[in-house]
């Protein structure tokens, strides 16, 4: 079956979630984390992820908002600056405008003229999405941003997934699902999507009972795995 649906997470895939600490490690009223914001940015991001699974796997569902706040208060603990109020400020407020990676509007733009449906499926809440979107400007070459809201559960349980053919009424093989996550990809594999995971920092494969079915650097070569 041929892919009509692209369907793209969005934090670490379609935007680049270092991107809050990396700009505000560069303005002066923060030089405090200029020599380790990448620890900070790779912590909180972690641990954002890791309390996604705890609260999927405990029925502890919350807003993705708040994870990201625990995991950020993690972070800053970890590498010593939780005492740090205006930082913590400033970085959650950043987070409201992450950047979208260099080759992203390119590529969405490639996918809406060749007439694929274009989706994010993604942890993050509505509205946190929606901030994401308006501050890459890639609102006019994405069709819906959906989100685990909807379904009070996190990735990789399979309703979050349903919610692709649910609002466009596709099958599963119709759908390319990419993600920078390896287990993401992975879980999307098992699920039924043709995956692709989207691996920037050469990370090694997740040992899961599915692997993704392309593995890339960047977003480049998405057009082409969907027939573009």
């Amino acid at each position: 079956m041929p892919i009509t649906t692209c369907v793209f997470d969005a934090y670490g895939t379609l935007f680049d979630v270092a991107a809050a600490a990396r700009q505000a490690a560069s303005e002066p009223a923060f030089a405090a984390i200029k020599d380790d914001w990448t620890a900070v940015a790779e912590h909180w991001r972690l641990k954002q992820l890791q309390y996604s699974w705890l609260r999927a796997i405990t029925g502890a569902h919350t807003d993705f908002w708040e994870v990201t706040q625990n995991g950020l208060d993690w972070a800053l603990e970890k590498t010593g600056h939780h005492e740090d109020a205006a930082l913590r400020k400033r970085l959650l407020a950043l987070y409201w405008e992450l950047q979208a990676y260099a080759e992203v509007p390119e590529m969405l733009a490639a996918l809406k003229s060749a007439g694929l449906n274009t989706a994010i499926l993604s942890n993050g809440s509505p509205e946190m999405l929606q901030g994401a979107v308006n501050s890459a400007g890639i609102g006019d070459v994405l069709d819906v941003s959906l989100s685990v809201q909807s379904v009070g559960i996190f990735k990789p349980d399979a309703s979050v997934y349903d919610l692709v053919g649910a609002h466009f009424g596709c099958t599963k093989d119709e759908v390319l699902f990419v993600s920078s996550n390896g287990w993401d990809a992975a879980a999307a594999t098992g699920y039924g999507f043709t995956t692709a995971w989207v691996n920037r920092s050469g990370e090694p494969m997740d040992r899961l009972p599915w692997t993704p079915a392309h593995v890339m650097q960047n977003l480049t070569g998405i057009p082409a795995l969907a027939g573009v």
